[in-house]
């Protein structure tokens, strides 16, 4: 390593996650990155060499091999004299705090007067711009005290940082993106909470998000220094999205949420940032129909399809990239929560690319499952219902239904996944469907000697028998409970119900539900076959009934009551003719 290498080496400080291994284009070569690097030395490199005490020089001489030998152990021994020095000459307290606020505030405003003095001659204020970064970079400690950053509130330091996401010269932007994200990171957030709601207040009434999808429009990914800005940046809204969910919908409606799109369907090779982009989209969908709605009007159904649709054919070449296709299929299936997102869905073909992708064995097939299922359930996936008949879905899926695929039986909790997706499509369609499509659901249960009405049947006791093991733990739990003195409240009630739910209790609910239903289809056939197996095989009617009355209870969470009213007597009326 020469005395170059040596001056320009600094340790790697800002992302939150390793973009090293994301075999993109983050990943390439520095020197891939250079063309758009200042002449000469840059502004880091320069406060480098001047912190290490050594002059700069444009020519440079040749020296022997001593004499490298004892510029790189003097200047070893300058940098590590400061590293040692600094801590125990500067305490972190809030004196020194306000010190180096003040000191920031003066070289902020410094510069500003500087550049706009001498616009044209950057020599007049390049120093004053490397003194602003030095003190961007020492504010680094205030993330090490969450507890005193309401200083930075009171003394207005954060209105000055987000003023200079703005500034001219990327490098000093780049350096305030790199403090917020690490003011804001998730685990020094939790460790003030005062301090956090404090810092998380005044950036939000600051516009932090607008101003930092700005700052990533001017930033050229080309650049590695540049992209890691953009990394970080997203980094900044993950925190503050994850300490408080509900800023969600503000961020989506400050130009995040169209820039994210953008940038996922910008024609560049796979890299860390467009895995975090669709990482950052998947949580500005969760659980929020605001933002739902935004991308729906933004044509973000069709934006997802379309990045989607490079799956159909060809497996991930990388985990990375995998786990960017699951997070644009998580974003997909959060969509379609929203009913008029459906429409948009089916319109933008989106049934005929999820039915290629399950008839083509790769691996979105799992994924493409669950977002049918999410665009088929409820009254509101009645057209997507009839259009995956017209498009000759029955003949995908029932292949799916009689037998699970091998790789799904290496794992218990995929395995119940996959037949969890087909059942509640099947039960969707069974809800849905009217006249001649109805009746190719049905002809399809009375095929080859009923054999989907056994293959019902042999899922009917596999997973009754899981609920009621399930159950028999519960019940000894509630048993010691009680001998224990402890009250049951509806926390702890409702903590023993999604344990049944997980053990099976959904899977089982819909699998008696497509029994019932096919029962009442008028097709005897089908009633008798139901009948013969259930004595068979000593199981009751009484159980089916009780499960879907559990069932009946349980629906149409979060509609409206004259929705669950109806949808109650309509499966209760099933049950009774059973």
């Amino acid at each position: 390593m020469d005395v170059g290498e040596l001056l320009n080496y600094q340790p790697d400080r800002g992302a939150k996650r390793n973009r090293d291994g994301d075999g993109g284009a983050a990943g390439a070569d520095e020197d891939s990155r250079g063309g758009k690097q200042h002449k000469g030395l840059s502004a880091r490199e320069m406060a480098r060499y001047r912190e290490a005490g050594v002059g700069i020089e444009g020519g440079g001489e040749m020296r022997d091999y001593d004499d490298l030998s004892q510029d790189r152990k003097r200047i070893l021994e300058k940098l590590m004299d400061r590293d040692e020095e600094e801590p125990e000459a500067e305490p972190v307290d809030e004196s020194s705090v306000k010190k180096m606020i003040l000191t920031f505030e003066k070289r902020s405003y410094k510069n500003q007067e500087l550049r706009i003095k001498f616009p044209d001659n950057p020599e007049k204020f390049m120093e004053s711009e490397l003194d602003l970064n030095d003190i961007i970079q020492e504010m680094h400690v205030i993330a090490t005290m969450p507890d005193l950053y309401h200083l930075l509130v009171e003394l207005n330091a954060v209105h000055s940082l987000l003023g200079l996401l703005s500034h001219e010269n990327t490098d000093v932007a780049i350096a305030v993106v790199d403090l917020l994200q690490e003011l804001t990171d998730i685990d020094t957030l939790q460790e003030s909470e005062e301090g956090a709601e404090v810092l998380i207040d005044s950036l939000l009434e600051g516009q932090v998000v607008a101003l930092l999808v700005q700052s990533m429009e001017r930033l050229d990914e080309q650049v590695k220094e540049e992209a890691d800005g953009i990394y970080n940046t997203l980094a900044i809204v993950e925190n503050m999205s994850e300490f408080r969910p509900g800023l969600c919908t503000e961020a989506a409606q400050q130009g995040l949420m169209q820039w994210l799109l953008k940038r996922i369907k910008a024609k560049m090779p796979f890299d860390a940032n467009k895995l975090y982009c669709s990482e950052v989209l998947a949580i500005l969908l969760q659980n929020n129909d605001n933002t739902r709605e935004l991308l729906g009007e933004m044509d973000g159904i069709d934006v997802l399809l379309q990045q989607l649709s490079v799956f159909k054919r060809h497996n991930p070449s990388t985990a990375e990239e995998q786990e960017m296709m699951e997070n644009l299929f998580d974003a997909l299936c959060s969509c379609l929560m929203l009913a008029a997102n459906r429409d948009r869905f089916l319109k933008g073909e989106g049934l005929q690319l999820m039915n290629l992708m399950l008839r083509e064995k790769k691996m979105s097939r799992c994924s493409s499952m669950k977002v049918l299922d999410h665009g088929m359930i409820g009254a509101e996936g009645a057209d997507n219902c009839h259009k995956f008949v017209d498009i000759l879905g029955l003949r995908t899926i029932f292949p799916l239904f009689m037998k699970t695929p091998k790789k799904m039986k290496k794992s218990v909790s995929s395995e119940k996944e996959h037949e969890e997706h087909v059942c509640s499509i099947i039960a969707s369609m069974l809800r849905n469907l009217k006249s001649q499509q109805r009746s190719r659901l049905l002809n399809k249960f009375t095929e080859n000697d009923c054999e989907k009405v056994d293959r019902l049947m042999e899922m009917h006791f596999k997973y009754l028998e899981a609920v009621q093991q399930a159950d028999k733990r519960i019940e000894g739990e509630k048993h010691e409970m009680v001998r224990r003195g402890e009250i049951l409240d509806d926390g702890i009630e409702d903590d023993f119900y999604i344990r049944r739910l997980d053990a099976g209790l959904f899977v089982l609910q819909l699998i008696c539900y497509i029994m019932v239903e096919i029962s009442n289809s008028g097709i005897a056939q089908l009633q008798q076959r139901v009948q013969q197996i259930l004595n068979l095989r000593g199981g009751s009617v009484k159980v089916v009934r009780h499960i879907m009355r559990e069932y009946a209870e349980s629906i149409g969470d979060g509609k409206s009551e004259e929705f669950k009213e109806a949808e109650r007597k309509r499966i209760m009326d099933l049950v009774e003719n059973f």
